[in-house]
């Protein structure tokens, strides 16, 4: 056994049994806290939802073993299984063009996966959530969803393949560079389209039509000094009872969108505490700094499989067999497949980061809406959405960009103005 599929399999393996492990402590803490709602919520959730939220959370989690295990069985079959030898030696005898057969081989490996989680994705939607009163799909939306889904994923991502794949063949040493330039013109051109063309291909956008509410939020957003294209007011309640609000796009094409769902649960005082909260987002400028860390990272990745393609140990390790010359589809492939493995641990950090800025919005809203109107706004979100109140904190710090509820509120009720 060479050294790098002994590396492989051992991170593999730390990584697929840590999240075994960290989903059984999730399943364990929140059913032994499931009789007892947290002090500081008692007078705001009932025990009949909290417990709803205990069951809801324990379902998802158990559902996420048969994820985990599918991903690692893929994983196994397409590398040290043999799996993508096969597939390259199929389209290697359709194609003569090595750029055609790497891009049909990424785009097959694409489709296999995507085919082997739609059975969990099924089960999640017209099972776990129908059964706890989230779903709102039809099957026909659910597939009608995939189709659209796919559809704009080969739009979108054959060109930038086709580019990258390009780049790796024809552009010499530095080719990452190039590659690099390419990822970020096509991320903010997604960004840039994303409000306007893609995502009213699965929801209705209307403009916020309540006057006093719009009034309300234009007088915040002046205070704010942020400038928006439009309020927007999508229809989540089509697919699931889930509420929720965010800022998209960028520059020019920022707009502001509000789920049916949270309008008509919150009042206009919650209402403008939410969106203070991601008026702090963007006055923090954590989205730009997020793409300027995803940048950089995506920079250094590539500049990792610049050197791994050349490394015949790097095919020869993962099961996979080259000729003389280095498949550039393959070592793409290969990198993308096994690169989560050897990052796994590296979650907490990425969360944590993530809550530093939750922590940063919250004080924001505090200062600028109040901080008592989000605190009730979060708690009718955690109730309506079936949020657990008692996660386990370590498989918290792994997974959760939030910081867990208890945490929040209190960091909250210390900014209480007196």
């Amino acid at each position: 056994m060479q050294t790098f599929t002994l590396l492989f399999l051992i991170a593999l393996f730390i990584s697929t049994l840590t999240q075994f492990w960290l989903a059984a402590r999730h399943i364990r803490h929140v059913s032994q806290h499931r009789d007892r709602i947290p002090e500081k919520f008692s007078d705001q959730i009932s025990l009949a939802d909290h417990q709803k939220a205990a069951d809801y959370t324990c379902t998802k989690t158990r559902m996420e073993y048969l994820s985990i295990l599918l991903h690692t069985v893929l994983l196994l079959y397409l590398t040290l299984g043999g799996g993508l030898n096969i597939l390259n030696q199929f389209w290697g005898a359709q194609f003569d063009d090595a750029l055609i057969q790497g891009m049909v081989l990424i785009i097959s490996v694409f489709l296999i996966t995507t085919a082997a989680e739609i059975p969990l994705s099924y089960y999640r939607t017209f099972v776990i959530e129908e059964r706890f009163g989230f779903n709102k799909m039809t099957p026909a939306m659910f597939f009608g969803d995939l189709f659209k889904k796919a559809s704009v994923g080969l739009l979108l991502g054959a060109p930038l393949l086709f580019g990258m794949l390009w780049s790796m063949g024809k552009m010499g040493e530095y080719w990452w560079v190039y590659a690099w330039i390419g990822w970020i013109s096509f991320n903010l051109f997604v960004l840039a389209i994303f409000p306007t063309w893609i995502a009213p291909l699965f929801n209705k956008f209307t403009p916020l039509e309540d006057a006093t509410l719009k009034v309300r939020i234009e007088q915040l957003l002046d205070k704010c000094g942020f400038k928006t294209s439009g309020l927007f007011v999508m229809d989540g309640s089509r697919r699931s009872s889930h509420g929720n609000a965010y800022f998209t796009g960028f520059g020019k094409t920022k707009r502001i969108v509000f789920f049916d769902t949270l309008l008509s649960r919150l009042n206009p005082s919650e209402i403008e505490a939410v969106l203070a909260h991601e008026l702090g987002h963007f006055k923090h400028n954590h989205v730009m700094k997020r793409i300027i860390f995803s940048f950089v990272m995506s920079l250094i990745f590539l500049w990792s499989l610049g050197y791994l393609m050349q490394q015949t140990w790097f095919y020869e390790g993962l099961g996979v067999s080259i000729s003389s010359v280095p498949s550039t589809a393959l070592a793409l492939l290969l990198f993308f497949l096994v690169m989560p493995v050897f990052t796994f641990l590296l979650h907490p950090l990425s969360s944590l980061y993530s809550r530093k800025h939750e922590f940063e919005a919250d004080a924001y809203a505090a200062q600028n809406a109040s901080a008592e109107d989000l605190i009730r706004a979060l708690v009718k979100l955690y109730q309506d959405n079936a949020a657990t109140l008692t996660p386990d904190p370590l498989h918290s710090a792994f997974y959760d960009s939030h910081p867990p509820a208890g945490i929040r509120v209190a960091h909250l009720q210390n900014q209480v103005q007196p």
